[in-house]
C-alpha cells in the first residue's frame, strides 16, 4: 500500500492501525475508573482475569515441557547420517544471508565459524554478507578480513552493499535483505542454479547455529511435503554472552526463548521470528523481503501465506540458533537497548491491518483459518500490553481505593486472600521456569564461579519488574505510536552487538 494511501482520511487501514491502542487504553482506563466508581465490578474482573492467566501459565508450561522434550530427543539424532541416507541431498544448496551494519569483526567471525563447524559440506554453502552504504566505511574494513580468513571455506562469499536513501524504503534489515535478495538472484540465474533446490537462511549477524542445523534443515526440506510452502523456525537461545549479561537482560532474553518454545509445540500459531530458513522459490515468488516495514522477520511468513492463498506454514525445528543478549557492558545502556528491542518486536502489531487488508483481497482462505490468525495476532498483542500491568499493579487499585461502604462488602474483604492464593500458585510456576532456565544454560566458563548458578536462579525475582518494563510499557509504546501515525511511527532500530 502506498504511504499516501495509508494516510487518506477514512481509510479502513488506519482504523485497524488505531484499534489495538484503543483496546489497550480503553481496558486500562476503564479498569482504573471502575476501581473508583464500581470497585466490586473491578474486583470481579481482576479475579477472573488473574484466574484465566494462572490457568494459561500452567497450560503454557505443559507446551514448554513438550517442546523441550522434543528438542532433547532431536539433539540425540545423527542428522548427518539421516541427511546422507537421502539420495538427492547433494543436489541442494544453501544460501545464508547475513545483513550487518556496524558490528565488529569478532561478531561476524564467530557466526561464520559456527556455520563452518556444521557437519554439512561447506562447498554447498553460499554466504551473503549484506552491508549498508550508510556504514560503508566500517563495512569496507570487515570485508577484507572475512575474505582473507574464509575465501576458501565456502562455495562463495557474496558481498552486497545496500544503497542509502532509497525513496520507497525505510532504513532497516528488511530493505537491506530486499536489495541483497535481488542481487543474489542475478548470481543464481547466471549460475543456472535450480530454484527448487536452494534453501535460504536469514540470520541476524550474531547468530551461531547448532552443529546439526544444516543437516537437520536439509533433511526436513527434502522429506517435508511441498517444502516451497514452508518456513523453518529453530529455537532461539540468547547464550552467546549470557554469562556476562546482567540479570535484567537475562530474564528478558529467557522469557523470549520460553515464549518461542511454547509456540514451537503449537505449530498452528507459529510465525517466523528472528533467524530462520525458507525456500528460494518462495522468496522469488513474493519478490523478496518487504522493504518498507520494521518487522520483516515475521512479515516474510505472511507474504508467503498470502502468496499461496493460505497454503503456507511454519515447520518447527527442534534445534537452536544462539544469539547475543543486548548486554553492552553498561547496565543502563543495556536496559535502554532491551527496551528498544522489545518495542521493535512489539511493532509487529503492524501486521494486523496488513492481514485484514490481505484477507479481503486474497480469496479461498478458509474463514476459520482467517479467524485463528487474526485472533492470535490481536489477542497476543493485547495481552502483551495489558497482562503485566493488570496482574501486578492496576489489579490492586480497587482494593486500595475501596471506601468504607465497599469495604463492608464480604466479597471485597475476602478478595485479598483470593488474590494472595492466586499469587502463590503463580509463584510456583515461576519457580518451575527458574529451574528450567538453569537447565538450558550453556557450560559455565572457567572465569565464572559456581555461585553464578544460584544467581541465575534468584534473578527470576526480577520477573515482575521485567514483566512491566520490558513487556507492557514497550508494547503500549509501540501500539500507541502506530495509532498516532505520522512522525510517531517507529523506524528500525539496530540492536547493538558486542
Amino acid at each position: 500500500m502506498e504511504e499516501s494511501e495509508i494516510w487518506q482520511a477514512g481509510n479502513p487501514y488506519r482504523f485497524w492501525e488505531i484499534l489495538p491502542a484503543v483496546l489497550i487504553w480503553g481496558t486500562l482506563l476503564l479498569l482504573v475508573a471502575l476501581s473508583f466508581v464500581q470497585p466490586l465490578w473491578a474486583i470481579y474482573f481482576v479475579i477472573i482475569y488473574d484466574l484465566f492467566w494462572i490457568i494459561r501459565i500452567y497450560y503454557l508450561l505443559i507446551y514448554l515441557l513438550v517442546a523441550w522434550a522434543k528438542y532433547r530427543k532431536t539433539r540425540k539424532i545423527d542428522w548427518c547420517a539421516k541427511r546422507e541416507s537421502l539420495m538427492a541431498w547433494s543436489d541442494y544448496q544453501h544460501i545464508i544471508f547475513l545483513p550487518m551494519v556496524n558490528e565488529p569483526f569478532a561478531v561476524v567471525d564467530r557466526t561464520l565459524t559456527a556455520i563452518l563447524d556444521n557437519h554439512y559440506p561447506s562447498d554447498k554453502l553460499y554466504v551473503v554478507l549484506a552491508g549498508e552504504e550508510r556504514a560503508q566505511e566500517h563495512f569496507s574494513t570487515i570485508v577484507p578480513q572475512v575474505e582473507a580468513k574464509y575465501a576458501n571455506s565456502f562455495k562463495k562469499i557474496i558481498i552486497t552493499l545496500h544503497p542509502k536513501d532509497v525513496p520507497d524504503e525505510i532504513i532497516g534489515k528488511g530493505s537491506n535483505l530486499h536489495y541483497a535478495g535481488r542481487e543474489v538472484k542475478k548470481f543464481v540465474d547466471d549460475e543456472g542454479l535450480d530454484y527448487d533446490k536452494i534453501i535460504v537462511s536469514s540470520f541476524d549477524i550474531d547468530t551461531c547455529v547448532a552443529p546439526n542445523y544444516f543437516d537437520y534443515l536439509t533433511y526436513l526440506f527434502i522429506t517435508t511435503p511441498n517444502p516451497t510452502h514452508k518456513s523453518y523456525q529453530p529455537l532461539a537461545f540468547y547464550h552467546n554472552n549470557v554469562w556476562e549479561s546482567d540479570p535484567f537482560t537475562r530474564v528478558a532474553a529467557n522469557s523470549t526463548t520460553f515464549w518461542l518454545l511454547t509456540d514451537l509445540a503449537r505449530a498452528e500459531r507459529l510465525f517466523t521470528f528472528s533467524s530462520h530458513s525458507m525456500s528460494w522459490r518462495m522468496l522469488t515468488d513474493i519478490g523478496f523481503w518487504q522493504k518498507d516495514i520494521v518487522t520483516e522477520d515475521s512479515r516474510i511468513f505472511l507474504q508467503g501465506f498470502f502468496r499461496y492463498q493460505g497454503d503456507y506454514q511454519v515447520v518447527p525445528m527442534y534445534t537452536y540458533v544462539s544469539m547475543n543478549t543486548v548486554y553492552m557492558g553498561s547496565l543502563w545502556r543495556s536496559l535502554v537497548n532491551q527496551y528498544k528491542q522489545m518495542r521493535r518486536w512489539a511493532w509487529g502489531v503492524e501486521h494486523l491491518p496488513y492481514m485484514i487488508k490481505k484477507f479481503k483481497q486474497v480469496k479461498g482462505i478458509p474463514a476459520f483459518k482467517q479467524f485463528r490468525y487474526l485472533w492470535n495476532q490481536t489477542e497476543g498483542m493485547y495481552s502483551w500490553a495489558t497482562a503485566p500491568l493488570i496482574i501486578t499493579l492496576i489489579g490492586r487499585l480497587p482494593l486500595w481505593w475501596a471506601d468504607k461502604y465497599w469495604q463492608g462488602n464480604v466479597f471485597i474483604q475476602s478478595a485479598p486472600l483470593v488474590l494472595e492464593k492466586m499469587m502463590t500458585i503463580g509463584i510456583i510456576s515461576m519457580i518451575c521456569v527458574a529451574i528450567f532456565s538453569l537447565m538450558i544454560l550453556p557450560n559455565r566458563p572457567s572465569s565464572k564461579g559456581w555461585y553464578y548458578y544460584p544467581i541465575m536462579f534468584l534473578q527470576w525475582i526480577l520477573f515482575p519488574i521485567t514483566f512491566i518494563i520490558f513487556g507492557s510499557i514497550p508494547a503500549i509504546d509501540a501500539q500507541t505510536r502506530l495509532a498516532l501515525g505520522g512522525r510517531f511511527r517507529l523506524g528500525f532500530w539496530v540492536t547493538e552487538k558486542k
